[in-house]
């Protein structure tokens, strides 16, 4: 039911629409004066007066004649057999009554091409005729006759919508229960180009649409059967088909004139759509590593064909712009003009990080998965584009960062060669000058070797980085492939080595000696502490005098 709504509203917005048209071309007034006017009787046309009388333009005497009839055919003391003409010397005039219809001279005669004997005669006749056919149309019985061709039209318009609204249901469901039975996917081999249920869903689309198309050619053939019942609504009805028909005779029409265009719109679309998988298969083959042109890495290969796909379709547009309707009409163009200057404004970012994201696609600086650090969020990568790389921290925290960000800093890449050259971990301890460095250096790649993942090829080996005043710095590095497991392998690699210090009796300390050393406990945990150790006593010797 709202379907009905909704249509007789737009109905009624179409009739209180003006005639008059911005588009329609300007007459002046002087030749509108003397162009033939029409003499109507109830919105129809009887006949046309071509000449002026006296002062009075044809305009003018058809709207004086019209209004003379209107007055005699609502009197109901005024048949058409009243109606007469009395003849003059050079005029002619026709009555009805005591009441002057119009005044025939030989002028009118001439423009009409008859005698004025004819043209009187034919004027009773028209006259006579609207008079009995507006009594008729007034009559009793044929606003009886159309109050019950409007109550008749009242019931079929809401037997048809119910029958609609009744079986749409059940169409709708037959649809659906179609889906993989007679309605299957549409397969070449063993590729599917169309699911069956995309199928049904672009039929029950369509089923839709042709529901409310016929809610609405039902609606309108009803209100234009009952403007027609009615003689006060009647001049309405061809107003009404006309504002129906003309949006789509002009519609239609543009589109004829607009083939030429289309075709050649068509023409450019297949061309740019084939160079655009031609261009897909090539590079995909080249993604692949079937295809191979030096110097072009693999991963080039999506962002390359990207670009060129935004070239190909940019190019494309610029060639068929000409073509499309209302491209050459001032708003369009200010339109063009707007949308230029507001992308070029507030795109300014935008256009840097794109810009940014390809340059950093061809440095090749990371990929997808790496372990990098950026200024200092260090993560894992797990989405780059254009615009934008996101990283994925330890704690699972996701870091966006801009792409032009990231070409103006540098970028340290933990994975790049972790897989061919090993990622070096390192770490430092300092331990006194009483423990022999090659006693330290066995212990430190013992632990190296005790953590998991940490390669055997290449070796661990220790760096003596310092000499200090009380300790020796000394630095452990071991190769590992599993960059993205950093932090876990530090963490195992200082447990590791706090262990094999132990085992040895070995202090992690840095002391600074002192007379005072003795009798302090030492720092090894008490598991790793020799049987029935006891801490030494202070020793004071005596010395003489």
């Amino acid at each position: 039911m709202r379907f009905v709504i909704v249509i007789v509203a737009l109905l009624a917005g179409l009739l209180a629409t003006p005639l008059y048209s911005a588009d329609m071309p300007v007459v002046s007034e002087h030749s509108l004066a003397q162009a033939p006017a029409a003499v109507t009787l109830n919105g129809k046309p009887l006949f046309y007066v071509r000449h002026r009388a006296l002062s009075l333009m044809p305009r003018e005497r058809a709207a004086l004649i019209s209004e003379r009839l209107v007055r005699l055919a609502r009197s109901p003391l005024v048949s058409p057999a009243d109606v007469h003409a009395v003849e003059a010397e050079t005029v002619t005039d026709i009555i009805a009554g005591d009441t002057l219809i119009l005044t025939v001279t030989d002028d009118d005669a001439r423009a009409e091409g008859k005698t004025r004997h004819e043209l009187v005669q034919s004027y009773l006749d028209v006259i006579r005729k609207a008079l009995e056919d507006y009594h008729n149309d007034y009559s009793v019985q044929s606003l009886i006759k159309g109050a019950g061709l409007t109550i008749a039209a009242t019931i079929l318009l809401a037997l048809l919508l119910l029958i609609i609204k009744r079986s749409y249901p059940v169409v709708r469901n037959t649809i659906e229960s179609w889906s993989g039975t007679r309605i299957r996917d549409l397969k070449i081999q063993s590729f599917e180009i169309v699911s069956a249920g995309r199928i049904t869903q672009v039929i029950l689309s369509a089923v839709r649409w042709i529901r409310i198309l016929a809610v609405f050619l039902l609606v309108c053939v009803y209100l234009l059967s009952v403007l027609s019942f009615f003689p006060w609504t009647r001049r309405f009805a061809p107003l009404l088909l006309h504002y129906l028909t003309n949006p789509l005779v002009t519609a239609v029409k543009a589109v004829a004139d607009y083939l030429p265009n289309l075709f050649f719109i068509a023409v450019i679309v297949v061309i740019a759509y084939f160079i655009s998988r031609l261009m897909k298969v090539i590079i995909g083959e080249i993604g692949k590593g079937t295809i191979s042109i030096p110097g072009f890495y693999p991963e080039w290969a999506e962002p390359t064909y990207k670009i060129c796909r935004f070239l190909v379709i940019a190019f494309a547009v610029t060639v068929a712009f000409p073509y499309l309707p209302g491209s050459e009409s001032p708003a369009f163009k200010g339109i063009s003009i707007f949308l230029g200057v507001l992308f070029s404004l507030g795109s300014t970012s935008a256009v840097a990080n794109v810009v940014a994201g390809i340059i950093i696609t061809y440095m090749r600086a990371y990929h997808i998965g790496d372990r990098i650090k950026v200024g200092d969020t260090v993560g894992d990568v797990v989405e780059k584009n254009l615009l934008i790389t996101r990283l994925r921290t330890i704690k699972n925290v996701d870091v966006t960062i801009p792409n032009s960000l990231l070409l103006s800093s540098h970028v340290l890449n933990y994975s790049s060669s972790a897989q061919e050259y090993g990622l070096i971990l390192n770490t430092s301890v300092t331990i006194g000058y009483d423990t022999p460095w090659r006693q330290v250096h066995e212990l430190l790649i013992s632990a190296a070797r005790r953590t998991e993942h940490v390669l055997e090829l290449p070796e661990p080996f220790i760096l003596q980085t310092a000499l200090n005043d009380f300790y020796v710095t000394y630095e452990l590095n071991a190769y590992t492939d599993k960059p993205n497991r950093m932090a876990n392998l530090y963490s195992q690699l200082h447990q590791n080595i706090q262990d094999t210090f132990n085992e040895a009796g070995v202090e992690i300390m840095s002391p600074h000696y002192s007379q005072l050393r003795d009798g302090n406990t030492v720092t090894v945990p008490e598991q790793f502490r020799p049987a029935g150790y006891v801490p030494p006593s202070f020793r004071v010797s005596k010395t003489d005098d």
